[in-house]
């Protein structure tokens, strides 16, 4: 049997796949996760031999997701997401497969194949290339860019790390993070705060506003001809035309 993982964030994209891996009689499903931090915690529990893994995630995104557990647990990886801008062309020669949603029942038996003869001939471990791959694509924030905040909830201090930041928002003299579905305070200055933030992690958006780049879904332009930027949260955000070409590159 195939100890095999589901990991999506979206509950309809889990149960779709659900249904569709209850036909395959040598795959066993042995758990589900909503997000990157759940599927770190349940990737090194079940040490499982297949995942299926979405990119963009609350927590963390796929890719950090594999570099948190490449040291105690690497298993085959079949990508299935939305978005074919995440290092589509190198997953395509390195993952078992990366397969976009809509999802294809006929690519999706195809690559549980591959993992069917992998597994069958030993070859239980990712191609060296994979791993290599994440290696260099593990984030390692410049020294000196803020990794973590001490921001106000209620009556008491959280710490809070910048992973977990979906965006941030001028309010008169502070500033307001939301994160883990909340929003938290903190005092401070757009500019300054901008300025300690790591830019491969980060944008400004709008002179109030700034975004962690891996919760955006989409930019959409409108009839007016200013964007709306589009979050994994649901937020819907405007783009500020001075930041539109910053943003893109």
């Amino acid at each position: 049997m195939i100890r095999t993982l589901i990991v999506d964030d979206e509950p309809l994209a889990r149960e779709g796949l659900r249904v569709r891996l209850g036909l395959e009689r040598d795959i066993a499903l042995v758990g589900e996760a909503g997000d990157g931090p759940g599927a770190v915690a349940l990737i090194r529990k079940e040490l499982p031999d297949l995942v299926l893994l979405d990119v963009q995630m609350p927590g963390m995104d796929g890719f950090e997701v594999l570099a948190r557990v490449a040291e105690d647990c690497l298993p085959s990886i079949i990508f299935v997401t939305a978005h074919d801008r995440y290092a589509l062309r190198a997953f395509e020669v390195h993952a078992v497969d990366y397969l976009l949603k809509p999802l294809d029942g006929t690519r999706l038996r195809e690559a549980v194949d591959r993992v069917r003869r992998a597994v069958a001939m030993g070859q239980t471990a990712p191609p060296e290339g994979l791993v290599n791959l994440l290696a260099s694509r593990e984030r390692r924030p410049d020294p000196g860019r803020a990794r973590r905040w001490a921001v106000r909830e209620d009556e008491h201090f959280v710490l809070l790390r910048a992973e977990e930041v979906d965006w941030i928002e001028a309010a008169a003299n502070y500033l307001r993070f939301h994160a883990r579905g909340k929003v938290f305070l903190l005092r401070g200055t757009m500019a300054a705060l901008e300025q300690s933030l790591d830019p491969r992690r980060f944008a400004r958006i709008h002179r109030s506003t700034i975004v962690n780049l891996d919760r955006v879904r989409e930019i959409r332009p409108e009839w007016h001809g200013d964007y709306d930027v589009v979050l994994s949260t649901g937020d819907v955000l405007r783009l500020g035309r001075r930041y539109r070409d910053s943003l893109f590159r």
